[in-house]
């Protein structure tokens, strides 16, 4: 089974056009960690959510499906394979997703 892939262009991961469709201008995508938690770039940091990462490695997860991209990758390739899916429904990361909207302008 061939890896699925989203849509790019360059080397931008602010142009993704997540397997399902979502795009920053639709439901948004969200800086993660390497286990598809939200982050946040400010001390302290709100409960749920997760420290920014001290090595840079940042991810970009679909809040709409789960499907999470690596930022490294992308910026290197200019593609856009999808990492790993975490569960966007229920648990941790469906929280962090919560109060990461919740703080968003």
């Amino acid at each position: 089974m061939d890896a699925e892939t989203a849509d790019v262009v360059g080397h931008d991961v602010t142009t993704i056009t997540c397997v399902c469709g979502n795009t920053v201008s639709q439901d948004g995508l969200i800086q993660a960690n390497s286990e598809g938690v939200p982050v946040y770039a400010a001390s302290p940091v709100p409960e749920g959510l997760a420290a920014w990462p001290e090595d840079e490695d940042l991810y970009t997860l679909c809040p709409r499906c789960g499907r999470v991209y690596r930022d490294a990758v992308i910026e290197e390739t200019g593609t856009a394979p999808v990492a790993f899916r975490v569960d966007v429904t229920t648990g941790t990361v469906a929280e962090a997703i919560q109060v990461h909207w919740d703080l968003s302008p």
